[in-house]
């Protein structure tokens, strides 16, 4: 058992992997598409807010938008209720370049999960899921102890 952490992360790290030589071939990184994927599916998302979802720092995600909107594929509009902040879209430049990363991901998707039936992969993602609550359990009970 004490090795299964290890196997979970290593799968992880193949699939970021080979995601990065697909999207190579289309001049994305990881990082990049992570933003143009969750802005294409929540727009208009604060960059602070787009940081704490993709758990990156605010200095880091700057950089990142900087080199999208050099790039014509996202852009940042005034926040109405905040002038210090800037709210976030993909642009229609970007729609092409999202349904190729898209199908590179469906692909890679295809790949990996390749010989496993249905009821593998819902039992996995339950299983995975029962992980990630068991962990937050145990995460909010330390807080309170520590309290």
């Amino acid at each position: 058992m004490e090795i299964l952490p290890f196997e979970i992360a290593e799968t992880a790290h193949a699939m970021r992997r080979s995601f990065d030589r697909r999207a190579a071939s289309l001049g994305v990184t990881r990082a990049q598409w992570k933003v143009l994927f969750r802005l294409s599916r929540q727009p208009g998302l604060r960059q602070v807010e787009l940081a704490d979802k993709l758990d990156v720092e605010p200095i880091t995600l700057s950089r990142i938008i900087d080199r999208l909107a050099e790039a014509g594929l996202v852009e940042r509009t005034p926040d109405p209720a905040d002038r210090r902040a800037w709210r976030l879209q993909v642009t229609d430049t970007a729609q092409p370049l999202i349904a190729k990363l898209r199908k590179l991901a469906e692909g890679l998707v295809d790949d990996a999960f390749k010989g496993l039936s249905d009821q593998e992969l819902e039992t996995m993602r339950d299983n995975l899921m029962r992980i990630r609550d068991n962990l937050a359990a145990a995460e909010g009970c330390r807080k309170a102890a520590n309290q």
